[in-house]
């Protein structure tokens, strides 16, 4: 059976963090916790963070490896890391949405424009950042599997 991309368990709601080096590296170790990446994944996510910001505007972050880090990714997959009251991203940029993105092959192009899509409406964005409930999660990023 393959492994769902995104799943209630890489879901993490409320979470609290003081720099955007720990919510990289919280967003990264769900991923390495449920087997979709090695941990060499999440030192691969900070040195893309340093390259090029993953802020994605609209209090959303999605950082990811680089474009060596393939060799680290077993299976795609996304985690959801949700800090309501933000995190300071440089610039005045507050992230409160950290999803973080695991890609076998090209796939993760796929899930990166569908993710696009949700992040994308103002209302989602709140829906995101008031959600409860993994469940709540799930249910609007449905059509996130691509």
């Amino acid at each position: 059976m393959s492994q769902a991309i995104l799943a209630k368990e890489n879901i993490l709601l409320n979470a609290s963090v003081g720099t955007k080096e720990e919510a990289i590296k919280l967003t990264g170790s769900i991923l390495v916790e449920k087997g979709y990446v090695d941990a060499s994944y999440i030192g691969k996510m900070l040195e893309r963070e340093e390259l090029t910001s993953t802020y994605m505007g609209n209090f959303v972050a999605i950082p990811h490896g680089t474009e060596d880090s393939k060799e680290f990714v077993k299976n795609s997959g996304i985690s959801f890391v949700q800090v309501p009251q933000g995190v300071d991203f440089g610039a005045g940029n507050i992230v409160k949405l950290f999803i973080g993105i695991a890609g076998k092959n090209d796939e993760h192009l796929d899930i990166l424009s569908n993710i696009a899509i949700v992040c994308s409406e103002e209302e989602n964005i709140e829906r995101l950042v008031n959600a409860k409930t993994a469940d709540e999660i799930l249910e609007i990023f449905e059509g996130v599997e691509g």
